[in-house]
């Protein structure tokens, strides 16, 4: 047994290298300090959710999935929508109009995304944590103050920027999975993280963040979208205490 045990130690050393497991955050959420919305008094324009969905490949590569994709935009759409009036504010949903912001407007969703790995690796994280973010009263992040140059954003105070990345485990890589416990090797199946995060339209800055890299809910189907929704708007400012988001 001892020999075999080696025998699979080995094997899988090579494909441990190109897939070794990310170090997982806990939910975590930030705010700036003192900041708080009162309910009724700001108005909220929901940006366009970026969604990816793939399946992770035996060596824990993400192999996109249209399909899956496409699953996921509808189910996630109808479930935000269900969300909207369940925020404390009005929450209208992005329109370009005759604007032509949409390829400034896609950058700063990108930026959004970039700016939230930041804040889960170099704050979220004790150990990553820099130096100007140690204090337990610091939440100084943002997208920049050039936001509030856009104008089909301009009747706005607020915009609720929504991330959500899935690679589903294929059956190579649980395989991979099962093999790897029998040799005492801890290698994850699936992929699955969200942002949800307010961003002050007059300055740039992020004023709430909701991050997560352990999500729950299946977004291929309407019930695990709607599980998702509640996940990421989990604490968000300004709704009611009590009152359910998405939930049916």
């Amino acid at each position: 047994m001892m020999y075999v045990r080696h025998f699979v130690r080995a094997l899988l050393a090579g494909v441990l290298v190109l897939c070794s497991a990310q170090v997982v955050a806990q939910e975590k959420t930030g705010n700036k300090p003192g900041f708080s919305l009162k309910p009724g008094t700001v108005r909220i324009v929901l940006m366009r959710p970026t969604i990816r969905v793939g399946e992770q490949s035996t060596g824990g590569m993400n192999e996109p999935n249209a399909d899956w994709t496409a699953q996921a935009r509808e189910n996630l759409g109808t479930a935000l929508k269900d969300a909207q009036g369940q925020l404390g504010n009005v929450v209208v949903d992005y329109d370009e109009g005759t604007s032509s912001d949409g390829s400034v407007v896609g950058q700063y969703e990108n930026l959004f995304g970039t700016v939230a790995d930041s804040v889960i690796e170099f704050q979220f994280f004790p150990g990553n944590r820099l130096p100007t973010k140690k204090r337990k009263d610091t939440f100084e992040w943002g997208v920049g103050p050039g936001i509030a140059e856009i104008s089909s954003l301009k009747n706005a105070d607020y915009a609720l920027f929504i991330n959500t990345y899935d690679s589903y485990g294929s059956a190579g890589r649980k395989a991979l999975q099962i093999f790897s416990a029998m040799a005492g090797v801890s290698v994850t199946s699936g992929v699955h993280w969200g942002h949800a995060g307010l961003v002050d339209l007059k300055t740039g800055e992020l004023v709430w963040l909701n991050a997560d890299r352990q999500m729950g809910g299946d977004v291929r189907t309407p019930e695990g979208a709607i599980k998702r929704v509640t996940q990421l708007l989990e604490g968000f400012p300004g709704r009611m205490a009590g009152v359910p988001v998405a939930v049916k």
